[in-house]
């Protein structure tokens, strides 16, 4: 199927590197759905890159034809939501599990929000990690390309080949890596290399 006719979907979970795949997409040509609603902030200096009718997928999926050919961003909890008569080319961003919830930690401080015990969080995500990688195993309309956010930072231009052969080559890579900023890869796990 010719990738225009399919959604293009950056999924993982939050603070997993979603919205560094979404500006890459974007500098490297691909068109994306966003409202930009959400401003960058002290969290994400190079913007969110969401789009607002993601967050109602449950209830309302009229909008999703004008994703066709494009990148929307999708966090994981829910693609369980996006209905069979679509066809999606999910990009799923993975990082190092401490990380991510170091991260989200630290944005929850800055909100003025609790954060859920570490090992708890971490237990709920390697679950949900689990049930939602075996579902989508047995679904025909989801192709998948799974990104370690680590290795995209510490091996970028091999990263970025595979992603753009996943996407038929209709990406500019010269422009992806050019989105790539390695200090703000500021949640490092020890022993990941600087």
């Amino acid at each position: 199927m010719p990738i225009e006719s399919e959604i293009i979907v950056v999924s993982g979970l939050p603070r997993s590197g979603t919205s560094l795949m979404m500006q890459m997409l974007h500098q490297g040509g691909c068109s994306i759905l966003t409202d930009s609603r959400r401003e960058p902030d002290t969290d994400n200096p190079a913007g969110y890159f969401e789009y607002e009718n993601v967050k109602r997928l449950r209830q309302d999926t009229s909008w999703l034809p004008q994703a066709r050919g494009k990148a929307v961003k999708i966090v994981s909890q829910l693609l369980y939501d996006l209905p069979a008569t679509e066809h999606y080319r999910v990009i799923f961003m993975e990082r190092d599990a401490d990380e991510v919830l170091v991260s989200q930690e630290k944005m929850l401080r800055r909100l003025n929000q609790p954060a859920v015990p570490r090992e708890t969080m971490k237990q709920a995500c390697d679950l949900h990690l689990q049930r939602l990688f075996e579902w989508l195993a047995q679904r025909s309309e989801f192709t998948i390309l799974r990104v370690s956010y680590n290795h995209l930072i510490q091996t970028a231009a091999a990263e970025i080949s595979r992603i753009s052969e996943f996407l038929d080559g209709s990406v500019d890579v010269g422009g992806m890596s050019g989105a790539i900023d390695p200090a703000l890869y500021r949640n490092r796990s020890p022993g990941q290399p600087d």
